[in-house]
């Protein structure tokens, strides 16, 4: 994983929330939105795609609520419709009427829901991982590993570093991409005393299953998946699939839930090419 230095970012007021976020590059705006590990940043998760994604496209990573340096209020009722809303609002007020979307694991959760709510909003949807549909697996035992690892990290004894050692490697195939930087920095990141009490000590958010309203999305999507996921099982991806209206999948081979860590180029390459198809 990239380890370039974060750069200084910008914030909005969407609606009641103050949400931080970085912009690069110019044109037709994309919005990159991060998974729902612990010590998640819009930049950590795409700091290592936005180089060549913002050579086309005006491409903004934020920060969703509780995470980074966005504000962290404890979420009442469904997390994604929560998400959706925020998005919009955060949308409404850099002025963009549309986008394009990557979302990464939670992020494209969202960015389905988004799809789902306020469907003007979308132009076209990829997501990485995001299994948006309580369905059981085949492939793995459920819960599955990286989902067990991230729902223990608050608890017992809270973060350690050892603890997140632990997420990250279950969210990879080639364990030589977590980094003892790497480990550092979202440990860091996850451990500071706010985020300890939210996470460690109040209920989780409800997450929606999307599988009934999968239908409504009219957004062209792209479904990206690992082969070796073990944050979202691949025949979850596949059951989406068949819900979606105007779907394609892309699986990748000895790869797990960060298709855009492991296999950065062609990911890159894989997205630009699914939101180039569409432009006029």
């Amino acid at each position: 994983m990239s380890s370039a230095k974060e750069p200084e970012g910008k914030f909005a007021q969407a609606g009641k929330f103050r949400i931080h976020y970085h912009e690069f590059g110019n044109g037709y705006p994309l919005i990159c939105l991060h998974g729902a590990g612990p010590g998640a940043t819009g930049w950590s998760n795409f700091k290592g795609n936005v180089a060549e994604l913002s050579k086309y496209y005006r491409t903004i990573l934020l920060d969703l609520p509780q995470y980074g340096q966005s504000d962290k209020p404890v979420i009442e009722g469904g997390r994604l419709a929560f998400l959706a809303g925020v998005v919009r609002d955060f949308m409404n007020i850099l002025k963009v009427e549309r986008a394009h979307f990557v979302g990464n694991s939670m992020g494209g959760q969202a960015g389905l829901k988004l799809a789902i709510d306020y469907p003007d909003k979308v132009d076209r949807l990829v997501v990485i991982g995001s299994g948006a549909i309580k369905a059981g697996s085949i492939f793995q035992p459920m819960p599955l590993e990286a989902i067990r690892n991230i729902s223990n990290y608050y608890k017992g004894e809270g973060p350690t570093p050892a603890k997140m050692r632990q997420v990250l490697e279950s969210l990879v195939y080639d364990r030589s991409f977590v980094t003892d930087n790497l480990v550092q920095e979202r440990f860091e990141a996850s451990n500071e005393a706010e985020l300890v009490e939210l996470f460690g000590k109040r209920p989780a958010p409800v997450v929606e299953d999307l599988y009934a309203e999968l239908g409504k999305v009219k957004a062209k999507v792209l479904v990206v998946w690992g082969q070796d996921d073990r944050a979202g099982a691949l025949d979850v991806g596949l059951l989406m699939l068949r819900r979606l209206e105007d779907g394609r999948m892309f699986i990748f081979s000895k790869c797990g839930h960060w298709a855009h860590v492991e296999h950065r180029d062609e990911f890159n390459r894989v997205v630009l090419q699914f939101f180039q198809e569409g432009s006029k």
